[in-house]
């Protein structure tokens, strides 16, 4: 059985602070523009799943009406900085959000931690409007990235473009766009960090089979029964006060 290994919150935010993350925030943000529509955004009500802030800075300006959900498993931080918190600690599989409330998803360090990437999609379904579109940012199976650990793109469950877009379609989404980033080896080293915009351009045309993420855009479909399916019923930890009892005195019950 495959063991999911979940980076958290705190860790992901070193990662983006590092120069190894900043150069992949770039790579990946540059493969993003390209299906961002910032024309249609500006009007649209966008959710980001997972942990997208290094992305939603990136596209702030175009962004109206955003919320960040990220998954209990890994914790939250605040977004956006220094602003009124759009930020909810939420299981992924049950998102307190109506039907059809919003029009773009982008999840990414998400889905290849979810214990239920089918349940997970199936739920994005639902609060997606008609025709709405989501956006995943998924580690590559066959690229290098998934194959390290100091990175989260190797912590969680990898995927190819076939498993990709067996589960779109499973959960009524009909992908329309392919991309891909992180074409440069992921080494913290400065002489190759230096380098990392020749080597995503070399790296683009002559092996983008063997990118670090795919990333993929879908559309919700509406003209298919989506069956309901039972799920477990879900742990909740809730705290309690323990009272503090004198050794002595329960020494003296027993």
């Amino acid at each position: 059985m495959f063991k999911i290994m979940i980076m958290d919150v705190v860790n992901l935010r070193e990662f983006y602070s590092s120069k190894l993350g900043i150069a992949a925030e770039r790579s990946i943000s540059m493969a993003l523009s390209a299906m961002w529509n910032t024309t249609k955004t500006r009007n649209e009500r966008i959710l980001a799943m997972g942990y997208p802030p290094p992305f939603l800075d990136r596209f702030a300006s175009d962004i109206k009406q955003c919320m960040a959900f990220m998954p209990a498993a890994q914790g939250a931080v605040q977004w956006p900085m220094g602003e009124t918190s759009a930020t909810a600690l939420v299981y992924d599989e049950e998102l307190p959000l109506a039907d059809s409330s919003v029009d773009k998803i982008l999840m990414v360090h998400l889905l290849e931690h979810s214990e239920s990437p089918e349940d997970t999609l199936r739920e994005a379904w639902r609060v997606l409007a008609p025709n709405g579109t989501i956006l995943l940012v998924l580690p590559n199976r066959r690229g290098l990235w998934a194959r390290f650990e100091h990175t989260p793109f190797g912590t969680g469950r990898p995927f190819s473009r076939g498993q990709i877009s067996a589960l779109l379609r499973n959960a009524m989404f009909s992908p329309d766009a392919w991309s891909d980033a992180l074409h440069f080896p992921p080494t913290k080293r400065d002489n190759f960090l230096s380098m990392q915009p020749g080597l995503e351009r070399i790296g683009r045309k002559i092996w983008p089979v063997f990118s670090g993420v795919i990333i993929v855009e879908a559309t919700k479909k509406m003209y298919q029964g989506l069956p309901a399916t039972a799920r477990s019923l879900r742990k909740a930890f809730v705290p309690v006060l323990i009272p503090q009892t004198n050794s002595r005195n329960s020494k003296d019950r027993c």
